[in-house]
């Protein structure tokens, strides 16, 4: 399986040519007076065309508009030419559902792609050789490999030791004789199941909500921090959540959850719990961003932004005992006891 110079350049699908009426990923390349030139990305970039009356079903006022040197997108398979190689494609007849479907089954097919190619790349093997031992084998048998991936993930052996090659040998009589054995060495399968988990594990999402929280009463400072108690209560160990403060009167509520309809559900819920227990004591909460799924950036935007009000904290800290302080009497409760609000 191994060679000194190993091909990293494969098709994507077993089939080398896409079927009549199918949607296939494209790169244009090329625009021409009559026709446009692009790859299909799939199927290891071989050539097709688009003919200009075939790019919309309206007058073309500018070719520029509908097409453009670099775009990656779906078009629909009118003909295939195998003898010569290229095929003839038509962007003005692909459907949104078409669209839909060619771009779901391209993202999955593009991970598998990336992985095989590493592994290949990696373990010095052909790609085409491990797509067909591997890669094939798992289209057909899960209806895409990426199917297939996920459940690797979590259990590798019963998806990999399925997979076999048949080889020849010469038998100690002289005689050619054929062994099953596994498709991959162990080696291969090691780097193979590492890059997929690295790939393809699952990662928690981080939901967030902001809101605004008041309360004038006696004693508010007790009712916030207790309407945020009743916040977390709300959660539970798959989604787990958490109430911190901003800037008086603004705090968040956030939690991390694979499933992101139940983190922004479990969200609502601690919103609506925090609510209820805030307005028995006439406070008020409004809400200022719905539940929503954070970037990385925007979570660490947010965590600097606790860092810097707590360092003017502890600044302003040092003040203690004065008589201004005396005069606003109402101070902060400790952030980790939840217990932090402010009467106005």
């Amino acid at each position: 399986m191994a060679t000194n110079t190993p091909n990293l350049e494969c098709r994507m699908y077993e089939a080398k040519f896409p079927d009549v009426d199918m949607a296939v990923m494209i790169q244009v390349k090329s625009i021409g007076d009559m026709c446009a030139y692009v790859s299909l990305l799939e199927y290891n970039n071989i050539e097709g065309m688009i003919l200009l009356s075939e790019l919309s079903r309206r007058r073309i006022r500018s070719i520029n508009s509908l097409i453009k040197v670099g775009r990656i997108e779906p078009v629909m398979v009118l003909h295939v030419d195998e003898d010569k190689g290229y095929v003839n494609l038509s962007k003005r007849r692909v459907s949104e559902e078409d669209i839909q479907v060619c771009e779901d089954r391209y993202n999955k097919s593009k991970l598998v792609h990336s992985i095989m190619r590493h592994v290949a790349e990696t373990m010095t093997i052909d790609l085409e050789d491990l797509y067909i031992h591997v890669g094939w084998p798992l289209y057909r048998k899960y209806g895409h490999a990426f199917e297939a991936f996920k459940l690797i993930v979590s259990d590798p052996d019963s998806i990999i030791n399925t997979l076999t090659r048949v080889i020849k040998e010469t038998g100690p009589d002289g005689e050619e004789v054929t062994r099953v054995v596994p498709a991959m060495s162990e080696d291969v399968k090691d780097a193979l199941v590492k890059d997929i988990r690295r790939r393809m594990t699952p990662q928690p999402l981080k939901i967030r909500a902001d809101i605004e929280m008041k309360c004038f009463q006696f004693d508010g400072v007790l009712h916030i921090k207790e309407a945020m108690r009743k916040a977390e209560a709300v959660g539970n160990l798959q989604c787990p959540v958490k109430i911190k403060l901003v800037a008086p009167p603004l705090y968040v509520l956030n939690t991390q959850t694979l499933d992101k309809e139940q983190g922004i559900l479990i969200l609502n819920k601690a919103i609506e719990a925090c609510t209820e227990a805030i307005e028995e004591h006439k406070g008020k909460l409004a809400v200022k961003e719905a539940p929503r799924t954070v970037s990385e950036r925007e979570d660490k935007l947010l965590s600097e932004h606790l860092a810097k009000l707590g360092r003017e904290n502890e600044e302003v800290g040092g003040d203690d005992g004065s008589e201004e302080e005396e005069d606003t009497g109402m101070g902060d409760i400790d952030v980790e006891n939840k217990g932090i609000g402010i009467i106005e």
